[in-house]
């Protein structure tokens, strides 16, 4: 991937988990690579672990997107990858049983956050730029308890697709990557080491490649998709589940 020497990259969400992964495999192929959080310590320890570049930004807030372009077009001057990650799943509930704190705390991050993030940050893409977005193999799927993260990713693709469409002209590529299980710390905050594990090993089991996904499968494929070797895919979504969806 030596064509993304000198590339100007923005990652948000990008002090752990998938974010975190992909900052390290573009810095590994020579980009310039900023990644963006809510914790300022957080986000600034992840950074200089890598060798990276942090800014502080809410995804959740437009004001906060409008400083963060703000601050990218002064540092940097433009943009040639975008990778919206920031997301979160939310509390799991029956549609009956929904709590409105809960549907705007997901949407604000996940929709509005990644819609407005692509809108203020247009103005910073190159022509022959590339963005993509992290989306989820739920959004064509229909689990129970997840009505609000599922609608929310939906929505993402087709904004994607949309999105696609507009910066065609400029050559500016749009793609969504859907990841399935991937083994990250999310479970960590709720069990114990030993009762995550058991929770990862007995979900491999129902996967037809009886394993879990990591975040550098994700990783690989945004940077594949930041290429140049992808310039001829645009509007289309990346199932990454390990055979999760066609089972």
């Amino acid at each position: 991937m030596k064509n993304l020497t000198d590339k100007i990259v923005l990652i948000t969400g990008g002090n752990s988990g998938i974010g975190y992964a992909t900052a390290k495999e573009f810095l590994e192929n020579g980009a310039t690579t900023i990644i963006t959080g809510r914790r300022k310590q957080a986000i600034e320890e992840a950074a200089a672990r890598i060798g990276g570049q942090a800014m502080v930004a809410d995804q959740s807030k437009v004001a906060d997107i409008e400083h963060l372009a703000e601050e990218i077009k002064r540092q940097y001057g433009k943009l040639d990858v975008l990778f919206i990650n920031a997301g979160i799943t939310g509390e799991a509930s029956l549609i009956s049983d929904a709590q409105e704190d809960n549907f705007d705390h997901v949407m604000d991050i996940n929709l509005k956050g990644a819609y407005f993030t692509l809108s203020k940050l247009i103005p910073l893409l190159q022509d022959g730029a590339s963005v993509i977005f992290l989306s989820s193999n739920v959004a064509s799927m229909n689990k129970p308890q997840s009505s609000v993260y599922q609608a929310s990713k939906a929505a993402l693709n087709t904004i994607a697709k949309t999105a696609a469409l507009e910066l065609a002209d400029r050559k500016i590529r749009v793609n969504t990557v859907s990841p399935g299980p991937t083994r990250t710390a999310v479970l960590n905050k709720s069990y114990d080491s030993q009762t995550a594990d058991g929770i990862w090993d007995d979900l491999a089991q129902v996967l037809p490649l009886k394993k879990i996904g990591i975040p550098e499968d994700v990783a690989k494929m945004v940077v594949y998709l930041a290429s140049d070797a992808a310039s001829f895919i645009t509007g289309s979504d990346f199932v990454i589940d390990g055979g999760m969806k066609i089972s």
